[in-house]
């Protein structure tokens, strides 16, 4: 079974390919609530459900890791993701921008034919030009959080040191916490990844109490993708020929203006972000 978990905390309009699954994150601190989405909750069996708030979308990779026994498992956003083949133009003419963007998803056949020689898939890397992925953190969010995750690293995972610090003075990466994953590459990753963010929740001392700010563990898993990556690279486990890169699309607007300026603020003016763009 090959399973993509659609995270989610609001019902709207979903791919309906057969291997896409919509999962309701966050799903325990929502259940009876009438914003609670009709979609399957990630607060069954073995989970983290309740730590929604921290972990973001990771409720829902972590509840399908534990539960759901895939043979390959992947994880995109409502609003983010993979982009398959260009599709055919019939009918979109009259169709609005978001809706042309969603004709573009990966479908499940073209999912089974990139597995046939791929092992994982991910995102394309965002590139920062100007910022390394350490100082690009450190303008926006507080950069004792990745300081920490270095010091947990170098206690239970030294050997993936060297690839840490290669991904901190990196101006690209893989984000958004966005893959899909053969087995056992996933559950290797997984249990490495929860695990760091485990000790950085139980040693961290969260000092800004805003909701954005407390979303530090995702942001955190996004960077890590990365340093297990290079690591399984560079260790041979992993061959970067086995290795797919997808588009992204994008369900939604962003306001450019508005994320231009706060970048600007943060990085000359030492502003953090207060919230998504």
């Amino acid at each position: 079974m090959v399973r993509i978990v659609i995270a989610a905390h609001k019902e709207t309009k979903l791919p309906e390919g057969e291997c896409y699954l919509p999962v309701s994150a966050g799903a325990a601190l929502s259940r009876g609530k009438a914003e609670q989405p009709p979609y399957e909750p990630d607060d069954r069996g073995d989970n983290i459900s309740e730590k929604n708030p921290l972990y973001c979308e990771l409720t829902a990779l972590y509840y399908a890791w534990k539960n759901l026994g895939c043979e390959a498992l992947g994880l995109v956003h409502y609003r983010r993701f993979f982009a398959g083949k260009k599709k055919s133009s019939g009918g979109e003419a009259k169709s609005g921008k978001e809706e042309k963007a969603f004709q573009k998803i990966l479908t499940s056949r073209e999912l089974t034919e990139i597995l046939k020689e791929k092992d994982l898939i991910l995102p394309k890397k965002q590139n920062y030009y100007i910022e390394t992925l350490y100082s690009h953190y450190a303008h926006t969010h507080d950069a004792s959080q990745l300081d920490t995750v270095r010091d947990i690293i170098g206690e239970r995972y030294p050997a993936y040191l060297p690839a840490f610090d290669r991904v901190m003075k990196a101006r690209s990466a893989h984000m958004f916490n966005m893959m899909v994953m053969k087995e056992p590459y996933l559950s290797d990753y997984c249990s490495w990844l929860f695990s760091i963010l485990g000790e950085l929740e139980r040693r961290f001392e969260l000092r800004e109490e805003s909701a954005y700010q407390r979303r530090y563990i995702g942001r955190i898993a996004e960077i890590l993708l990365n340093v297990w990556l290079d690591h399984e690279i560079e260790s041979g486990r992993i061959e970067k020929t086995r290795i797919g890169e997808l588009p992204m699309v994008y369900l939604g607007k962003v306001n450019w203006f508005k994320k231009g300026r706060a970048f600007l603020r943060a990085k000359f003016l030492h502003k953090r972000y207060k919230e998504s763009f």
